[in-house]
């Protein structure tokens, strides 16, 4: 599994006071724990991805868009589903 990497985020006082109250009436350890759920479900839930992949899945995945990008052989998700599906 690849390292987490490391973010900075800044929030203004009123909304980072909100999301440290509800971390803590909800259970979260911090708010950072609260924003990693947050952003996890908007990626994943909202965008209708699949989370289920396992590690070595997501590595590949991660591969295949590196290289790709190296390459500059990104092409559409419809020619990328098209193809998938033959």
């Amino acid at each position: 599994m690849k390292k987490p990497e490391q973010i900075n985020l800044k929030l203004p006082k009123n909304l980072a006071e909100a999301a440290k109250k509800y971390a803590e009436i909800y259970g979260y350890r911090n708010i950072q724990e609260l924003a990693a759920e947050s952003i996890r479900e908007k990626v994943f839930e909202d965008n209708e991805f699949d989370e289920t992949f396992s590690d070595k899945e997501i590595d590949l995945i991660d591969n295949l868009i590196e290289l790709s990008t190296k390459k500059n052989t990104l092409v559409s998700e419809e020619k990328l589903n098209k193809t998938l599906l033959q």
